[in-house]
């Protein structure tokens, strides 16, 4: 299933998240990543409130609408949340009430669910931190770091230069743009290219739209924003290697890219 942005907002999200798991403060940014793709119909965030945590969490569980469920830790070193998350899962799932799943957590517990899911014809996204195991990444249709989204919540504080640099070497160094050759992995190239050559059956160019999907079926955490990009034409127009062509629609507004591999 292809995991575009549904504008529509007709696809409809049970969004399940580990508070054990989530760093406290990003819950923004998180609703907002997925209100990309769908409606969350569901919000839910499990844990023990009786804990001192809760104290976090509360302003943006009230300011996101999500609705915290109980989870007593009734035996040391077992993790009570993930089977309370997974129980949900599949009433929900059995209820036909939603259209996907997004499982909010960096924990391994989690990819049987998400196979599950997805055998039952579910979309499934993942949403965790860099340290999430691999299983569960691949489990997922696609995977998305709270490192690129955290932003959202969490305030940018720009650190101030040292009084001692002069003001004209600041300045100078404030200005030096930044070079994007090279700051995509040489894996992440052959990724593109083997899927462009995938994709090209004989074709010169291919379309920037079914290349995503392509990538992210291959690679369900590929998002160019892990590599400081804004879009992924821009990434793979800072790859000397492809060419992107962007080519006029019906709309006068709308233009649509392709890319080609210049060493095919």
């Amino acid at each position: 299933m292809p995991i575009v942005p549904d504008i529509s907002g007709s696809k409809r999200l049970a969004v399940l998240i580990d508070a054990d798991n989530v760093p406290r403060g990003t819950l923004g940014g998180i609703m907002q990543e997925v209100a990309i793709y769908g409606t969350p119909t569901i919000k839910r965030i499990y844990g023990d409130w009786t804990g001192p945590y809760i104290s976090g969490w509360k302003n943006s569980l009230l300011e996101n609408a999500v609705t915290p469920i109980q989870q007593y830790s009734y035996t040391t070193g077992k993790n009570a949340t993930d089977s309370a998350m997974i129980i949900d899962a599949m009433d929900i799932l059995y209820s036909e009430r939603v259209d996907g799943f997004v499982l909010v957590s960096s924990d391994s517990d989690f990819t049987r669910l998400a196979i599950r899911l997805r055998e039952a014809g579910m979309m499934v996204i993942g949403i965790g931190e860099k340290k999430t195991p691999s299983p569960f990444i691949a489990a997922c249709d696609k995977f998305i770091y709270i490192e690129v989204i955290k932003q959202h919540d969490l305030p940018q504080v720009q650190p101030a230069p040292e009084e001692s640099q002069p003001q004209k070497d600041r300045k100078k160094q404030s200005v030096q743009p930044q070079k994007d050759e090279g700051r995509v992995p040489k894996n992440i190239v052959r990724l593109i290219a083997q899927s462009v050559a995938d994709l090209s059956e004989g074709e010169d160019y291919v379309y920037m739209g079914e290349l995503g999907n392509l990538i992210m079926k291959k690679k369900p955490d590929f998002d160019y924003r892990n590599y400081g990009f804004k879009s992924l034409s821009a990434l793979i127009k800072s790859i000397g290697r492809f060419d992107v062509d962007f080519r006029q629609t019906a709309d006068p507004n709308v233009k649509h890219p392709y890319v080609r591999d210049k060493e095919a």
